[in-house]
């Protein structure tokens, strides 16, 4: 029972640690993490699931790596399985901050007045992204209107570039979820290029790093929309003011065209990996507008009641 005992203990220690330590990082980055680190007060950062738990953390455990070396702070990161509970978790104080999409930090906002301090920029300097329509390489789909009939996979329903913007396309374009041969929300990004690479849906709603991701595998651009505000890293209203400076000033200091720098970055997110810049409640006003017009765009079921 001893050996039980031990190799159980082994089991439970060896688990925290895949689930806690810190991976590699730049040395230099590394070498500012010292002893003191676990002396640190915690700082919880949540993110809605746009991918898979394995790339999640892959891809956002270096940003946590980074703000704890940068801040008085530890970073951790808080997970949830849906785009919800990363709504959640904020709400109830569970995460002190959060990097949530356009539409469920306008649910955030109208629920608990949370808000937003940074955005991040895109390859061009933009505070910008898009919301892609893709089909496989090979498909006869080559406009919006050749979509009525088809099958097609949605993100999210609380997706901001996998659901709403697509829908108020082909809204535009004269196809309602009636017309779609079958339709899906599927719950993460790449769960929807996946399925249409597969065969499963004939058309797919993603954001366009995930199109570009899966460009070369067998996916092809149908629609690009025109440009969204990129993704907010969001706080509640009543966050400690020395944790949304210490977050600011190490986000916004950011030179994507440092060398030194761009080796850290290397391993974000890649929405993430061209600097930040503030943020504020009236750059979604376009997605607000949007959302209030939902009864009349798209049906009651499209989103939750809730006046934005």
């Amino acid at each position: 029972s001893g050996v039980f005992l031990l190799i159980a203990s082994l089991f439970i220690f060896s688990a925290n640690c895949q689930q806690n330590d810190l991976p590699d990082i730049a040395s230099h980055t590394l070498a500012k993490i010292d002893s003191t680190l676990f002396s640190k007060p915690v700082v919880y950062f949540g993110v809605i699931s746009r991918y898979n738990p394995r790339i999640m953390f892959e891809e956002y455990q270096p940003i946590m790596d980074y703000l704890t070396a940068e801040t008085p702070y530890r970073f951790e990161l808080k997970l949830g399985k849906t785009y919800e509970d990363a709504v959640e978790f904020l709400r109830r104080g569970e995460v002190q901050i959060a990097s949530l999409g356009a539409v469920t930090y306008l649910e955030a906002h109208a629920d608990f007045n949370a808000v937003p301090i940074l955005r991040p920029l895109n390859a061009e300097g933009k505070p910008f992204y898009r919301s892609v329509l893709v089909v496989r390489t090979e498909s006869d789909i080559q406009s919006l209107s050749d979509l009525k009939g088809r099958s097609f996979a949605f993100a999210s329903i609380h997706s901001t570039s996998g659901n709403l913007i697509p829908r108020y396309y082909l809204a535009k374009a004269g196809i309602h979820l009636k017309d779609l041969g079958s339709y899906e929300n599927l719950r993460h990004h790449d769960s929807v290029a996946k399925a249409v690479l597969s065969g499963q849906f004939e058309a797919g709603a993603v954001k366009d790093i995930i199109a570009y991701k899966y460009m070369n595998k067998g996916l092809r651009i149908l629609f690009a929309s025109d440009p969204i505000p990129s993704v907010p890293l969001v706080v509640r209203g009543d966050c400690d003011p020395a944790i949304i400076k210490a977050v600011k000033e190490a986000l916004l200091k950011i030179d994507p065209k440092d060398p030194e720098m761009q080796k850290i970055l290397s391993s974000w997110n890649a929405e993430f990996r061209h600097g930040f810049v503030e943020a504020s409640d009236k750059d979604y006003d376009g997605i607000r507008r949007l959302l209030n017009e939902i009864p009349r765009r798209c049906g009651r079921s499209c989103h939750p009641p809730m006046k934005f």
